[in-house]
């Protein structure tokens, strides 16, 4: 699946503020290392069905044998031992016999504050040894998903190293004496520096499929299913939006006999969460990841593509009604290769006169309905549209109650069948005393 960096940023994704992004909300990794490579795989969904069942299955394994999961090995942990490895500190230059003798004397008295950081982080080292024996041990068995094998099992191949093997018999360390535990530092960064680094990878590597996991369990999210077909479907139960606190649900059809949603509401009906929504449901499930909704069948989709923030540019000299023609050309040529594509439009042509939108806005739209390659959601306040549009066999219209009781405005935030009609600008100004302090100015 493909998404261009306005997709990610128009769908929360990722965000200039970190906090409010979607990724902020499921990083539940334990290392900065960990967090880089959960970035990696928002940052490349995958690219066939098999490959997006294989990460489903990894996550659900992990979820099943989580208790086992060992908490020995921390982000504490990960980055003593990556400084310990960049440590420009000398090893003892002997590893028996009486030169390791006179050396370890030589460095625990005249050289004390490296031999205190050797020990601390010699027993980082141990811990990050052990626990990642514990981790193969749980978690690679016959039943393990390959992609998981596969790194479990070339973790297991570097503990076989004889100084690794070594240090899974000593205890806690506790016992070893200063000469014993320069002896290690000294077979540890000359002869498997390389690999201990490696063991690092990997561990940040699992930590990112654990965060993944453990974020399915934390929301609560379902896997989707994805079904195989010459044509694109979204069918989905109860779908929310998962960054809102109290959020509403929704269930959504869309399908080669209605692939084109036409969605109308007024201002903060929540049109624009509902695109949201099915556009992270849709790029989560693509990246092997419940989706929050209570049950979701799908296609394979190779992208997603939202106009739904479009900026100007003053520094181009562009308007914001040029950016809008700008992106939905640039919309147009990208689904035009056949592909299956889901397009998410909020708001069309924004930037013009109204008179100049409904033509421009209609244009549009008659075109991509031609486009049965592909599944669109499109908002807008032009109601007027839907008249010019009911003959067309391809569209769903849909739209969000709101209300106007005693001069008070309700929402319902439930999606219903059919065409809004309420116009309530001028109620909203009224509300917030707009027209009042218009009244008092001098």
């Amino acid at each position: 699946m493909e998404l261009d960096k306005t997709t990610y940023y128009d769908l929360s994704i990722f965000n200039r503020e970190e906090e409010f992004s979607l990724f902020h909300r499921l990083d539940f990794t334990t290392t900065s290392g960990g967090r880089e490579y959960l970035r990696q795989l928002f940052s490349a969904p995958l690219q066939n069905i098999n490959a997006i069942e294989q990460r489903q299955k990894v996550l659900q394994y992990i979820l099943a044998q989580e208790s086992y999961w060992p908490e020995i090995i921390t982000n504490g942990t990960i980055v003593v031992v990556e400084n310990y490895l960049e440590a420009q500190i000398s090893t003892v230059s002997s590893t028996g016999g009486p030169g390791l003798l006179l050396n370890a004397v030589i460095t625990k008295t005249i050289y004390a504050p490296d031999y205190g950081f050797i020990k601390f982080s010699f027993m980082q080292v141990l811990n990050l040894v052990k626990g990642f024996r514990s981790l193969v041990q749980a978690f690679n068995t016959d039943d393990t998903p390959l992609i998981l094998k596969q790194l479990l099992d070339r973790a297991h191949h570097l503990l076989l190293q004889r100084e690794f093997n070594e240090l899974l018999h000593i205890g806690n360390g506790e016992q070893l004496s200063f000469i014993q535990i320069l002896r290690y530092d000294n077979l540890i960064r000359s002869r498997q520096k390389k690999h201990l680094w490696e063991l690092l990878d990997l561990y940040k590597r699992l930590d990112a499929f654990y965060a993944m996991a453990k974020a399915v369990r934390h929301y609560k999210l379902q896997f989707p299913t994805f079904e195989d077909t010459p044509h694109p479907f979204i069918a989905a139960k109860q779908l929310y939006h998962m960054i809102l606190h109290e959020p509403v649900s929704y269930d959504i059809g869309l399908d080669p006999h209605s692939h084109f949603l036409f969605l109308t509401g007024a201002n903060m009906a929540g049109k624009t969460t509902f695109i949201k929504a099915v556009g992270v449901a849709v790029f989560l499930a693509h990246v092997g990841m419940g989706v929050p909704a209570q049950q979701m069948r799908l296609s394979f989709f190779h992208g997603i593509f939202s106009n739904i923030q479009v900026q100007d540019n003053i520094f181009k000299g562009e308007s914001y009604f040029y950016s809008e023609v700008q992106r939905i050309k640039n919309t147009i040529i990208k689904i035009s290769n056949g592909k299956h594509w889901l397009v998410l439009i909020d708001e069309m042509f924004k930037g013009t006169n109204v008179e100049d939108a409904k033509n421009c806005s209609l244009a549009v739209i008659q075109g991509l309905l031609r486009s049965t390659n592909c599944l669109f959601i499109l908002s807008t306040h032009l109601y007027e549209l839907a008249e010019s549009l009911q003959d067309e066999p391809n569209i769903l219209f849909k739209y969000f109650e709101s209300e106007v009781i005693e001069d008070n405005l309700h929402f319902t935030y439930l999606l219903k069948d059919g065409i809004a009609r309420e116009k309530i600008g001028y109620l909203i100004l009224k509300r917030e005393k707009v027209l009042d302090l218009l009244k008092e100015m001098k």
